[in-house]
């Protein structure tokens, strides 16, 4: 079974990749001129489709690392060094950017599946935290399917957020969302050299705790 510090790390270091304070004013961008009803659709459907992928890179990503000839240690470091420069990108507000970019379109078309669900919550970050996750030395089923637990959590505050996103942003304002994704930043950056270290670690480079 998970202890409570690990569901907590899982759920901080799986909140952080995600950033879903950093996704509700583009939700808001996406959906502007749309009732409530059109957008609670919207949100349940690109939260729904996200889970959905995430599930799947939790339960078999480890096995298609495993066919193509990658071992767990090589894809820790590697995810290490992905989420480093995801937090190097909020850091310096680049992710945002990248996010709008994406993110433009006309207003008319759903924006659930694309660029909502992919790659804005499921993205590659996203991605690799599950499989480094859930490939934790000595998961079990249970252990497994709390981590599951833990990312159905992020995504419901993802959902959470997406309908309460215009008073979000009137209420935190452009500054207060810089600052918390900045935060954000510097806490990734440090679980990201944890993922690295404990890849080290398992290749024998880096002594045990």
């Amino acid at each position: 079974m998970m202890e409570l510090a690990t569901a907590i790390t899982a759920f901080v270091t799986l909140f952080v990749v995600i950033d879903p304070i950093g996704l509700a004013p583009l939700f808001v961008a996406l959906t502007r001129g749309m009732e409530f009803r059109q957008r609670l659709k919207i949100a349940t459907r690109s939260c729904a489709v996200a889970f959905g992928i995430l599930t799947v890179f939790g339960l078999a990503g480890e096995v298609i690392l495993e066919f193509i000839g990658i071992s767990m240690a090589a894809f820790r470091i590697s995810g290490g060094v992905l989420l480093f420069v995801t937090a190097l990108d909020m850091l310096f507000e680049r992710r945002t950017q990248r996010r709008e970019d994406q993110a433009d379109g006309p207003p008319d078309e759903d924006p659930s599946v694309f660029p909502l669900a992919m790659p804005l919550i499921a993205g590659p970050g996203a991605m690799a935290t599950m499989i480094l996750l859930t490939g934790t030395p000595g998961a079990d089923t249970a252990y497994i399917a709390a981590i599951h637990a833990v990312m159905l959590a992020v995504v419901a505050v993802v959902f959470a957020l997406f309908l309460m996103a215009g008073l979000m942003e009137r209420i935190i304002g452009d500054t207060g969302i810089k600052v918390i994704t900045r935060l954000l930043g510097m806490l990734l950056a440090a679980l990201s050299v944890q993922f690295v270290l404990d890849g080290l670690r398992e290749f024998g480079v880096v002594a045990g705790a």
